[in-house]
């Protein structure tokens, strides 16, 4: 490692939709090709180079890596590392990097949720949507799930109320269900559902938008939706969200990774991890995430963390339970 930098063994990465928009150039600004996919991990410091007195060989630790998190080594910043309790199951621990700290800054940073509060959350089987149960069920909050039908079970699992949006017209739904307005809206599929959603919520009610807009002139539309939401004098707002480019500071982020560790530890929360694959089968953990089958966490594992008989096999939707 250069001066300021560690190198860490990689232990855990999750494969989530960010690292395959990446890989399709979806994203407002594209990586130059060839580059490594991969947008957070779990490791081990091996080595620290001149000048790191925040970590040393031994410790395990985290980081929001954005690219290069599908490698057996990664060398970064050592003031980007998130220092993280060793007892910890890595495949458990990354779906905290990304997924889970999306979900719960949103909830509680952007939304500032209340035990009671009525939510819908858009996209509620992905990696996001089930941390969001998670932390909803363990938050008290009344949900609200927009998912295929096949994959209801988890949604209720958590006291949540499916919507099907293949058959059912979520605008209906909710003002039937709750005609009073809803406190909170959570987007992850950033097009198709705001623009007839934004009323359902109450004033004072708030939608968080935290999928990414796919291209540069997908951001700036979206910027401009922001501007417009604003000037109405209705009491709703719309807020923007986004792992790198929150607002909350580095400080809160790491704030939060450490409540959501000790959750974890403690057994407060548990992330649905759908399938377990080796670091070398990234490209078939990608194909298993496309195929739209995916409900809840996929994750890359090293060697050591993986069961003797190979990686865990996919529990489709009907197999959770």
């Amino acid at each position: 490692p250069s001066p300021g930098e560690a190198q860490v063994r990689v232990l855990a990465a999750p494969v989530c939709l960010p690292d395959v928009q990446a890989r399709y150039g979806q994203t407002p600004i594209a990586p130059k090709v060839p580059f490594v996919p991969g947008y957070a991990i779990v490791g081990t410091v091996e080595a620290v180079g001149d000048g790191v007195g925040s970590t040393s060989p031994g410790e395990r630790v985290a980081a929001l890596t954005v690219l290069g998190g599908y490698s057996e080594y990664a060398y970064l910043s050592a003031k980007d590392l998130i220092p993280m309790p060793g007892a910890l199951d890595p495949a458990e621990a990354v779906t905290l990097i990304l997924n889970y700290i999306v979900a719960y800054q949103t909830l509680h940073r952007s939304a500032r949720v209340e035990p009671g509060d009525r939510v819908l959350i858009i996209g509620a089987s992905g990696g996001v949507g089930t941390a969001l149960l998670d932390l909803g069920w363990k938050a008290g909050l009344r949900m609200y799930g927009i998912a295929s039908k096949a994959k209801h079970q988890v949604l209720t699992r958590y006291g949540a109320t499916p919507i099907d949006y293949h058959t059912q017209d979520f605008v209906e739904v909710m003002r039937g269900a709750e005609p009073g307005g809803l406190d909170a809206v959570l987007d992850g599929m950033v097009w198709g559902y705001l623009d007839r959603g934004f009323s359902l919520l109450r004033r004072g009610g708030t939608w968080v938008q935290y999928g990414n807009p796919l291209s540069l002139s997908g951001l700036l539309r979206l910027l401009g939706r922001l501007v417009w939401l604003h000037l109405r004098p209705d009491g709703r707002s719309f807020k923007l969200y986004g792992t790198t480019t929150s607002k909350f500071g580095r400080q809160k982020y790491l704030d939060d990774c450490a409540t959501l560790f000790e959750m974890l530890g403690e057994g407060e929360i548990e992330p649905l991890i759908a399938a377990r694959f080796p670091l070398l089968e990234a490209a078939r953990a990608n194909e298993l995430l496309e195929s739209g089958q995916v409900t809840g966490n996929i994750v890359l594992l090293a060697p050591e963390f993986l069961e003797e008989d190979g990686p865990t096999a996919f529990a489709g939707p009907t197999e959770l339970e």
